[in-house]
């Protein structure tokens, strides 16, 4: 378990943790119970989620508490989003002008596309990722 927290930390100094010091489990399973598409390999479920955390171990808690909360079902390598949950482009996403780094594709951007959760902020990314982890693309 330390090795597990030290390994968060890590990804967290990294930026490739979630925003701030929110509990990347949290963020993650929020962000699934926030997809859009029906159904994803767990591939693209795992892309979504590497935009939390990067550790292995944490992908893995992720996944579980979403199946143990009723957020996805998995089954052949399928997840299958059971919430019908969305992400409200005029709510739920801020804008904020600086230099950041996109978490997704890490490319550098002058507006970062922020996801307020309940569960922390998660962000930055830029105009196309932001699409493409809420699965509007």
């Amino acid at each position: 378990m330390a090795d597990d927290e030290a390994s968060e930390r890590a990804d967290a100094a990294d930026g490739n943790a979630a925003s701030d010091d929110a509990d990347p489990v949290a963020v993650g399973v929020e962000l699934l119970s926030k997809l859009e598409d029906p159904e994803l390999s767990v591939a693209e479920a795992v892309d979504r989620i590497e935009t939390v955390t990067t550790h292995p171990a944490t992908t893995r808690k992720i996944l579980d508490e979403a199946e143990k909360r009723g957020v996805i079902e998995r089954e052949n390598g399928i997840v299958t989003t059971t919430g019908g949950g969305y992400v409200s482009f005029q709510s739920e996403i801020v804008t904020k002008e600086g230099e950041f780094s996109c978490r997704r594709c890490g490319a550098s951007i002058s507006t970062g596309y922020f996801i307020d959760l309940d569960a922390g902020e998660h962000g930055a990314f830029g105009p196309e990722c932001i699409r493409k982890v809420t699965g509007r693309d």
